[in-house]
């Protein structure tokens, strides 16, 4: 995993841009992100946990004396 989550955070934003929800329903952005309906696909909720779980490893300090496991 690398320091910066900013691809992730890139892919995330075109993958929710492209959704149901936000094309069809027009709802924001930050609903749809938090969203976990029908309307948002299975790689955009894949990918939004990934991103978090990336957001979180910068956060988290024990896991930067660890190192990181292969994400």
């Amino acid at each position: 995993m690398a320091k910066s989550c900013k691809g992730l955070a890139a892919e995330l934003v075109k993958c929710l841009s492209e959704s149901d929800c936000v094309t069809v329903e027009n709802r924001p952005f930050r609903d749809c992100a938090k969203e976990q309906s029908p309307c948002i696909s299975s790689e955009c909720v894949g990918l939004r946990e990934t991103y978090f779980n990336c957001k979180r490893g910068q956060i988290d300090m024990r896991a930067r004396i660890r190192g990181n496991k292969g994400y």
